[in-house]
């Protein structure tokens, strides 16, 4: 499988005519779908404008009073990698003194730390380690399934399944049907960053292909797994290659509801390129928050069958995460009980969350929170009132994202 077919324009001259964008927005107001043109054009308008747009599309297609996250932890398997993306601090050689691999009995202890904050999913993603082998990988979810039947198992990003489809030998239908019997429930959408070839060769010239990330990840919503659609800006990408990646995200949308039942995307999770301990660092631009903002705001409108997009915390910090509920997210992702790879690569510690923090988030921007599992059901109303008493010893101690009890 090809990656979708989209047109691209050029990015908008000063000859275009400026009211493109008005009416392009005004469009999308209605409901309406923008192509490739209409949605760079959006770029160049007021962000004010084009945000309350995008919030009213989200308050249209989401409950406009709750903002759900999810209690999962991202575990690593292995940080052992031979992709060497020049945007990644998390790797290692096997032959650096921190290389490791988790035996199933270290993936246990970490489960039972989420279970026992009442975790519902685990994201299990490793490096491209040629060192293990098939059995390592279906050994790992038969004992995930077996001792922590409860947990659901969204694992390997599309990268991953490359290898192993390589590496063992078998053809990509074969390999998932293993994973599936093994006990996968779902494929993570890393490896997606910018969609476009020509940024992803600069970026990291062994990083998989776009065409390779389609064809894995429609062969995951085929046979009914969960799946979910990412993006990274800050590459120096064109706004035409941003739009691009999104109109491809949009176009395998509208093929999986229309033959594979609907099982397509459950969300879509946008965050911005993260360099300090990287090789791009200084090379890359990165993305400011404005920037962010601006893209998950033509992302709403862009991805009109994808209704699910979540704030990126991590990336971002509480405050733009938090505003990013009034740019067309109506998601805080996930608590993150673990998470390394951003972390590493940004330098900072913020790679986890609270369940009172992101109550707190979601309170304070004016909305009901709502616990969900990894397909956006709604599992759990929050206690808000309990959750968010203040410490008689201290009544400041509940102002504030982050304040502690």
């Amino acid at each position: 499988m090809t990656a979708p077919e989209v047109a691209v324009t050029a990015a908008p001259s000063p000859s275009v005519p400026s009211t493109l964008g008005q009416d392009a927005l005004d469009r999308a107001a209605r409901g309406e779908r923008l192509d490739a043109a209409e949605l760079e054009s959006l770029y160049h308008l007021p962000l004010p404008e084009v945000a309350a747009v995008a919030h009213g599309l989200r308050l249209e297609r989401r409950d406009p009073d709750v903002v759900t996250f999810l209690i999962d932890r991202n575990i690593n398997y292995t940080n052992i990698c031979n992709v060497g993306c020049n945007f990644c601090a998390f790797y290692r050689t096997k032959r650096q003194a921190d290389a490791y691999t988790l035996d199933y009995a270290q993936l246990s202890h970490k489960i039972r730390e989420l279970e026992a904050v009442g975790g519902t999913r685990i994201l299990l993603q490793g490096g491209v380690n040629p060192e293990l082998g098939l059995d390592y990988y279906l050994g790992m979810l038969r004992h995930v399934k077996a001792h922590h039947p409860t947990i659901r198992i969204d694992a390997f990003s599309p990268e991953e399944v490359l290898f192993m489809e390589k590496a063992f030998g078998l053809s990509l239908d074969e390999l998932l049907d293993r994973l599936i019997e093994a006990g996968l429930d779902g494929l993570p959408g890393a490896g997606g960053e910018i969609l476009e070839d020509d940024v992803r060769r600069k970026a990291a010239p062994a990083r998989i292909r776009s065409e390779d990330w389609f064809r894995i990840i429609d062969a995951a919503q085929r046979r009914g797994l969960y799946t979910i659609a990412t993006m990274v800006i800050g590459f120096g990408e064109t706004y035409a290659q941003r739009v691009s990646h999104l109109l491809k995200i949009r176009a395998q949308q509208d093929k999986a509801q229309r033959e594979y039942g609907g099982n397509g995307f459950f969300g879509f999770a946008l965050w911005t390129l993260q360099t300090e301990n990287t090789r791009l660092a200084g090379k890359a631009p990165g993305a400011t928050a404005h920037e962010y903002l601006q893209q998950l705001a033509v992302a709403r409108i862009a991805l009109d069958n994808l209704h699910n997009l979540q704030a990126s915390w991590p990336a971002q910090g509480f405050k733009v995460g938090q505003a990013a509920l009034y740019y067309g997210a109506n998601d805080l992702g996930s608590t993150m009980l673990e998470e390394n790879v951003v972390s590493a690569a940004s330098g900072n510690g913020r790679h986890q969350a609270t369940v009172r923090e992101l109550v707190r988030i979601a309170v304070d921007a004016g909305f009901t929170p709502a616990i969900r599992n990894s397909r956006f059901e709604i599992i759990e109303w929050p206690d808000v009132e309990t959750i968010l008493h203040r410490a008689p010893s201290n009544p400041e101690a509940g102002r504030g994202v982050g304040a502690s009890a």
